[in-house]
């Protein structure tokens, strides 16, 4: 799945909100239901190139984005056009919102975002591999890239806007993941102590289901207040869809994939010098 998304991020790429690649974006209410033929065709009576036409919320609103223009004085002149294209062909049409963005600022934003998800990485790398040994930091932020290129696939699949806001759910998400994983690597740390010669499959194994209750509460719980701003307008709908997937993600990725990467990269390290367990190890479990 994370390798589908690595390719879907390339190809057929990540669809750019107005914040990333420029532009204008104009929220649009009409009188009664929205004809977007109309409104298209009104638009091509001035000549003006819209890049999509789209419902937004209810019938009677619609949400119009043009190219990004050269300067500020090109872009009011932009919005003057589609002002009067509906005036005169739209009766009851009104403009509730204008949002522009130049294409420099675009671009920086584009950059200041993944510079920030990339800073991210690195001190979280930094406080794993600090708290605990390389092996778990590793191990969590691996888990954690992988949870991160499935969400950005899931993105890319369903053809959702990305966004500032995208960087903030992401954000979130990882944070997310991170603190899950740090559970389960924190459990597998305190048996490690406890049973000193349990081999480490089997400890992981342990830690797992003790942790397992927690987990699966915590997700389900997260999911549960998450749930209703799917259905709470377009301006929180995309950030809570990418939680709702995120926190999916990230629960199973804890249990079925930063767990084996773990056992893969301690095998041999963690339990360096530890003789097999006998038939009357104290440390085994009841």
């Amino acid at each position: 799945l994370s390798t589908a998304s690595v390719i879907m991020f390339f190809y057929p790429g990540l669809h750019l909100g107005i914040d990333f690649s420029g532009g204008i974006v104009m929220e649009v209410r009409t009188d009664g239901p929205a004809d977007f033929a109309k409104i298209r065709g009104a638009l091509a009576t001035q000549h003006i190139p819209e890049q999509g036409v789209q419902r937004f919320g209810g019938d009677s609103d619609v949400l119009i984005r043009l190219g990004a223009q050269p300067n500020e004085q090109a872009t009011q002149q932009a919005v003057a056009r589609v002002r009067d294209a509906l005036a005169a062909n739209i009766p009851g049409a009104k403009i509730v919102r204008t949002d522009a963005v130049g294409a420099s600022v675009s671009a920086e934003l584009f950059r200041d975002g993944l510079l920030a998800l990339g800073i991210s990485l690195a001190m979280i790398l930094a406080y794993i591999w600090f708290r605990f040994e390389w092996q778990f930091g590793v191990g969590a932020v691996v888990t954690m890239l992988l949870d991160v290129t499935k969400t950005i696939g899931f993105y890319v699949l369903f053809d959702l806007q990305f966004n500032l806001t995208s960087i903030a759910a992401i954000l979130t998400i990882m944070g997310y993941s991170i603190n899950d994983k740090v559970v389960v690597y924190d459990r597998v740390r305190e048996n490690l102590r406890k049973y000193k010669t349990m081999p480490l499959r089997q400890l992981i194994d342990v830690s797992i289901n003790e942790t397992l209750n927690r987990t699966v509460n915590t997700s389900l719980t997260v999911f549960l207040s998450t749930l209703p701003l799917v259905f709470g307008g377009e301006a929180v709908r995309e950030f809570a869809l990418i939680i709702l997937i995120g926190i999916v993600i990230g629960t199973s990725s804890s249990i079925f994939i930063a767990a084996p990467i773990l056992l893969y990269l301690g095998e041999g390290r963690l339990r360096r010098g530890v003789a097999p367990p006998k038939d009357d190890d104290k440390d085994k479990l009841p």
